[in-house]
């Protein structure tokens, strides 16, 4: 191999390294069996949720992991193989890849790291089941105007009877 070529590999591993390292999460997932029009619909929603995602080759990814926290991911490098980073909201990714996957059979989730630490296939369907951030933000707020209500109920209340009673 010319060293031209070795260069350009080595450039490209560190453009992978450079990706994992940017990262909040990164998912693995085998597209194998995706069409066409599958897979850009799954890269149009994944693109609208600012998460990128990349067809890497298998050795790339296992050079670009050699001695990283992310060195668990290597058993996942086999056969046709996608990864999608995200660089903002950790878990937007697996909701998309899983809600994708839940409809499409040849999408194949293979494991990731989210929040910079490897998970497990059941975590990561953990996280995909969980409420967005919007959504956890929504109930927190619903959940402390609650009593605030409760308490302006019953200070009307009081009003409206001393009301009647004069």
């Amino acid at each position: 191999m010319s060293e031209a070529a070795i260069a350009k590999k080595a450039e490209v591993v560190k453009q992978t390294v450079e990706l994992l390292n940017n990262a909040e999460s990164a998912i693995v997932v085998d597209y194998r069996g995706l069409t066409v029009a599958e897979v850009t619909d799954l890269r149009k929603q994944l693109r609208d949720a600012g998460v990128k995602m990349s067809v890497i080759k298998n050795k790339i990814l296992d050079r670009a992991v050699e001695g990283t926290d992310y060195e668990d991911l290597k058993s996942t490098f086999v056969g046709p193989t996608a990864v999608a980073f995200s660089d903002e909201d950790p878990i937007a990714p697996v909701k998309i890849l899983k809600n994708f996957a839940d409809d499409h059979d040849a999408l194949e989730i293979k494991g990731g790291f989210i929040e910079k630490k490897v998970k497990t296939l059941n975590e990561i369907n953990e996280y995909a089941t969980m409420p967005s951030r919007e959504d956890l933000l929504s109930m927190l707020a619903s959940a402390l105007q609650d009593p605030m209500r409760k308490i302006a109920r019953a200070v009307k209340a009081v009003a409206d009877k001393e009301d009647e009673a004069a």
